[in-house]
């Protein structure tokens, strides 16, 4: 089940759906509803929007930060921009799952802050039935007001997700500091004196809200924060890299490839979108 915001696109997966143009309102691209089984497996070396996969039944993997990572019912995940993005089946086990893709240029700040978790416990159901809810609309032969109504709650879902409206006070503290002194050599024990906890407690903390480690965490804003540096201004990649923590070109180089998919200069390169 897919519901798209243009008529325009082509492509064979995404030409049978509905027609939404409401959820150009959020910059969505299209929404929908999958069942996977193996060997399904899909890979775009650059997503250009923000997408989020909620599960309702069976598990899969997500490529995230570099790595794969395992989705299962009551689950979901986030993934930023302009990076490579790419989900498979388990051997053995169907994967269900409802998701929403935003359209974003380069220029323009993402969904995602500095609080969002790239995976996390979610109810998947309210999300499902309202795409439900907009392809039934949408598909009838007569115009409701009704489909404004489930556009809004769909938008509604991801940003509940990606904005946490009660964040745990510590890790927003911790992610204001860093976020705003990226440059800073930050290590472990300097975020966790922010939070005043341990350092294995921070871990705890970020693993349950963030679904990262806080280092990877302060890794994944330092990217983020390059990559619009890199599509926005003509400085250079040696000087970004300075200014996001990277003491050389080589590491940020090979981070930057290993979790966005492409190298600085490659991405750079690319046209905005």
């Amino acid at each position: 089940m897919i519901v798209r915001s243009d008529a325009g696109d082509s492509r064979d997966w995404l030409k049978t759906g509905a027609v939404c143009p409401l959820l150009k309102q959020h910059h969505i691209g299209h929404v929908g509803i999958m069942r996977a089984a193996p060997p399904y497996e899909i890979v775009r070396h650059e997503q250009s929007g923000t997408f989020m996969l909620a599960c309702f039944e069976g598990e899969g993997v997500v490529l995230v930060d570099g790595a794969w990572k395992r989705i299962k019912k009551g689950q979901a995940c986030l993934l930023p921009p302009f990076v490579m993005n790419a989900l498979k089946c388990v051997p053995g086990k169907i994967w269900k799952f409802a998701w929403v893709r935003y359209d974003e240029s380069r220029e323009a700040k993402p969904i995602i802050s500095s609080l969002s978790p790239v995976s996390a416990p979610f109810d998947p159901l309210p999300l499902k039935f309202a795409i439900e809810g907009l392809n039934a609309e949408v598909s009838g032969t007569a115009a409701s007001s009704a489909a404004h109504h489930w556009t809004e709650l769909i938008h509604h879902y991801v940003l509940r997700f990606a904005q946490p409206t009660h964040p745990d006070d510590r890790l927003w503290r911790v992610w204001q500091r860093a976020e705003a002194d990226l440059k800073k050599p930050w290590t472990l024990g300097d975020l966790a004196a922010i939070a005043h906890v341990s350092e294995e407690h921070l871990r705890r903390l970020c693993r349950k809200e963030l679904g990262r480690s806080p280092m990877q965490h302060l890794t994944f804003l330092r990217l983020q924060h390059a990559r619009h540096l890199l599509a926005t201004t003509p400085d250079k990649i040696e000087s970004i890299a300075n200014a996001v923590g990277f003491k050389n070109m080589f590491g940020f180089s090979n981070t930057f490839k290993a979790w966005i998919g492409v190298r600085p200069s490659e991405f750079r390169k690319n046209p905005a979108s």
